[in-house]
């Protein structure tokens, strides 16, 4: 989608639609006024959040349509739901042939933070999983062009690499897993640092066995695919005057089947997206590489395969991490936080002073926050406070877990320093306490995305399928540091 931005008067811009803001109450001002009230009067229009209606051959405009897009409240909009109206509109209209939009944002809607979230909504809004469909007529389903009236050249430029980058985090995501194994992730991460200039290392398996990433390497002996560690290296061109360090870590199972500890049948072919956590993180490295903040930031990815193979790890093994510390595997599904302690404790090596790990790793957080809101949990507040502040700035909705020290308790193993669950009750608490014993006192966050990483349906604003969460979040606390 081609994005640009537009100084002049609104009734002059030329486009298939017009797109305007309307609020519930009064309708809104300007060309068309008229036309307008009578869409209000007649009740074809209130002005409810994401409701859409579509006024033909509009008096006084350039645009061949006005489109009136309900805002809810005036006091209660906010850029996030610009961010979703925006993509509501974008997925009507191109449902309707529509391929050129042009949106006006009227005071005191003009700010950067708006401007942004209006471009990254229409282009996520266009991304649709059509990708092994054989219909010839699909790619006539997209929208080719938007301009923006209000905000400025580098907010909208802005919106644009974050919503890119996190269509690419989509994309991969929602790859089949006989697509998309270890390698090939990892082949995608290499081309893309190269793309965008990143430093790319890849980790094999026997450079993970000469470390003695015993954790990461139990998971991933099941499968015939061989695991990877993925590190992408981003440096600022000016050294910073601290000497923090932003560590990002994603999980990056490429098909989840539980292993011995085989999972159900019902749902398990969305399996493929516990790589979420890893396309996100990769997703936000090519957005900082564009974006330039002061900070250094490197990413890990952990990627494997989980499978019941005739090698696979068994209930009762224990494994030794890169740490040293021995884990006894009691459930072979509970192996997310086996891959990320290996790759937090590489991480710190590393010289990363700050670390936020993002993984689909429990049930048990779908069950207390559903899927709107991520897990946090933490060993350090100030930490959290400065990602909430940017989480809530880019409308991806983050709730902080408690994380007692009675959860650690459930962890205490017989044979092992401890296993890797903690029992049915607090499942993501304890399965955050388990990770949290490898990191020690480094400043660390753990995003529990499990019900947030995946659309079961389609949304008015997004696709079915991956959502890319966190990616917008982890680029805004590296930009704010």
């Amino acid at each position: 989608m081609q994005v640009k931005l537009e100084t002049g008067p609104v009734s002059e811009a030329n486009s298939d639609a017009l797109v305007v803001l309307g609020f519930e109450g009064a309708p809104p001002q300007g060309p068309a006024a008229g036309q307008i009230k009578e869409f209000y009067d007649s009740g074809e229009f209130s002005g409810k959040a994401l409701e859409i209606a579509v006024l033909h051959h509009p008096t006084g405009l350039n645009a061949k349509r006005l489109v009136l897009a309900g805002g809810g409240k005036r006091d209660k909009f906010t850029a996030a739901e610009l961010r979703k109206l925006s993509g509501a509109v974008v997925r009507s209209l191109k449902s309707k042939g529509i391929h050129g939009i042009a949106l006006a944002l009227d005071e005191p809607f003009r700010s950067d933070d708006f401007a942004a979230a209006a471009v990254e909504g229409a282009v996520l809004a266009d991304l649709e999983n059509d990708r092994y469909k054989t219909d010839p007529k699909k790619n006539e389903k997209h929208v080719d062009s938007l301009t923006v009236l209000g905000g400025s050249q580098a907010a909208i430029e802005r919106g644009r690499i974050l919503a890119e980058a996190q269509n690419f985090s989509r994309d991969i995501a929602n790859e089949p897993a006989n697509v998309l194994t270890p390698t090939v992730l990892a082949g995608h991460a290499k081309k893309m640092a190269s793309e965008f200039g990143l430093e790319c290392e890849i980790l094999d398996q026997d450079r993970m066995r000469q470390l003695g990433m015993g954790a990461l390497l139990g998971v991933a002996q099941g499968s015939a695919e061989p695991p990877a560690l993925i590190v992408l290296r981003y440096k600022p061109a000016v050294a910073s005057s601290s000497n923090d360090h932003l560590g990002l870590v994603g999980k990056g199972v490429t098909f989840d089947t539980g292993g011995i500890s085989i999972k159900p049948s019902d749902g398990m072919e969305k399996m493929r997206y516990d790589m979420a956590g890893g396309a996100a993180v990769i997703g936000a490295m090519r957005a900082i590489a564009q974006l330039k903040p002061s900070i250094p930031v490197t990413a890990l990815v952990p990627t494997v395969e989980n499978m019941p193979g005739s090698k696979a790890q068994r209930p009762g093994d224990i494994v030794t991490s890169l740490s040293g510390k021995t884990v006894e595997v009691l459930n072979t599904d509970a192996e997310g936080r086996l891959i990320l302690i290996d790759a937090l404790t590489y991480a710190k090596r590393l010289g990363c002073t700050h670390l936020v790990d993002a993984a689909t790793l429990t049930g048990a957080i779908v069950v207390a926050l559903g899927s709107v809101n991520i897990g946090a949990f933490t060993n350090d507040e100030a930490f959290l406070e400065k990602f909430l502040v940017a989480s809530k700035a880019e409308g991806e909705k983050t709730w902080q877990m408690p994380m007692d020290d009675e959860y650690k308790e459930l962890l205490k193993s017989n044979f092992a320093d401890l296993h890797n669950i903690g029992g049915r009750s607090g499942g993501s608490i304890t399965a955050a306490w388990f990770i949290r014993d490898f990191v020690d006192d480094t400043p660390w966050i753990h995003l529990d995305i499990a019900g947030t990483a995946w659309l079961d349906d389609a949304k008015p604003y997004m696709a079915k399928g991956a959502t890319g969460v966190g990616l917008r979040t982890f680029v805004r606390l590296a930009e704010t540091w």
